[in-house]
């Protein structure tokens, strides 16, 4: 049984699982349109579903909420209205809560973002991928070059000057020179964050099946080292592997996932870790995967699971060991209800191959532990019961 003197923060992600175009490297859990969103009912089956997990987390407030997809820009701004109206009729939204919205610069129209913001959303992730118009046909995107400027441009216009470009590297036929291209580019037009990482071919995506030529490892090094250095420059710090803020610009709604606490989430597919105090137990649960299924069906949890001692030590670890200031001893034993000594053996582990700093207060990644960081987490995953 797990020990906890409070539940952890509790965040809020909203599944929308519709996209004009599958991309070839895509692993979410994202379907095609074969015609118009059936928006009505589905912000009619999300607000149903979290009625259903209500009871879970009453009187618990929410300090952030994340809308992710797919391609929920693809909602009309009075769906997501309607939607964001509903949440707040039912939950305890933080008055400073951040709210995200998922966009593609290719399903932004002009004037939207301002009528996002009108609806509560305060901050955007922009799924540019990269400024290269070749790379995005590569990549399968549905935008140029020219939509994504205009998306950055158009939130800014909106005052939503929170906003975060994704940017990748390592992408089919990337040259040094495009890699460092399209950092100077996401640079230049000031967003708040960036995202920054490495394209992975993931099981069961079409590159999986027919892989693309990528440049050489030590080619997309290069790129890696040369974007990060160019980021530190313009004043973007690296807190988590592939995440970079300016000053007080974090992710706050990552930075939860990251430091293990609690999150509903509503919509196919989703997934929801929730701590119960009282009762010393942690459980997941997740809703029904396909968009017909989930709408079709009265109750929308496909599954659920009651996280064992080892289970909670091992995913704290994967998560917070993400993070370049890595994590306070005493949020271990917050957020997992256990003490630090289930995973002094990994510490110890980590601590000899020089893979972490440890100390009674805290434990840190070394820059070696960010690089190795799936040979960091291996030593967590048995843990010591």
């Amino acid at each position: 049984m797990f020990r906890f003197s409070a539940p952890p923060p509790l965040s809020l992600y909203v599944h929308v699982p519709w996209c004009v175009r599958k991309c070839p490297y895509c692993d979410f859990n994202s379907h095609e349109l074969s015609g118009d969103i059936p928006e009505t009912a589905y912000v009619d089956a999300l607000l149903a579903d979290l009625e259903q997990d209500l009871p879970a987390v009453w009187g618990r407030p929410v300090a952030t909420v994340f809308i992710g997809g797919g391609t929920p820009s693809l909602l009309s701004p009075e769906a997501l209205d309607r939607l964001l109206s509903g949440l707040r009729a039912r939950l305890k939204i933080a008055p400073d809560a951040e709210i995200t919205l998922e966009a593609n610069p290719g399903t932004v129209e002009a004037g939207r973002f301002a009528e996002y913001r009108a609806a509560g959303i305060n901050r955007l992730s922009i799924g540019v991928q990269s400024f290269d118009d070749d790379l995005l046909q590569r990549l399968g995107r549905i935008h140029g070059r020219r939509e994504a400027l205009r998306a950055a441009e158009a939130a800014h216009h909106a005052d939503l000057d929170n906003f975060n470009l994704d940017l990748m590297f390592g992408l089919p036929g990337q040259s040094l020179a495009q890699g460092i291209e399209d950092v100077s580019t996401a640079i230049a037009l000031a967003p708040a964050h960036l995202s920054y990482y490495q394209l992975t071919l993931e099981p069961n995506t079409a590159f999986h099946h027919r892989p693309p030529t990528l440049p050489p490892d030590d080619d997309i090094e290069d790129i890696q080292r040369q974007g990060q250095a160019r980021l530190a420059a313009a004043g973007y710090a690296q807190y988590e592997v592939s995440a970079y803020a300016r000053e007080g610009r974090q992710c706050r709604h990552n930075l939860n996932y990251w430091r293990f606490g609690d999150y509903l989430g509503i919509g196919a597919g989703a997934h929801a870790k929730l701590t119960q105090a009282a009762e010393g137990r942690i459980e997941r649960l997740w809703k029904r995967r396909h968009p017909r299924d989930y709408l079709a069906a009265a109750d929308k949890v496909d599954g659920r699971s009651v996280l064992s001692r080892s289970d909670a030590a091992f995913e704290f670890m994967l998560n917070a060991l993400r993070l370049v200031e890595g994590f306070d001893t005493e949020l271990f034993t917050q957020r997992t209800g256990l003490a630090l000594n289930v995973v002094t053996q990994g510490l110890q582990a980590a601590e000899q191959r020089g893979l972490i700093t440890w100390d009674p207060q805290r434990v840190c990644p070394t820059p070696q532990g960010r690089d190795f960081l799936n040979d960091l987490i291996q030593l967590f995953l048995d843990g010591d019961e």
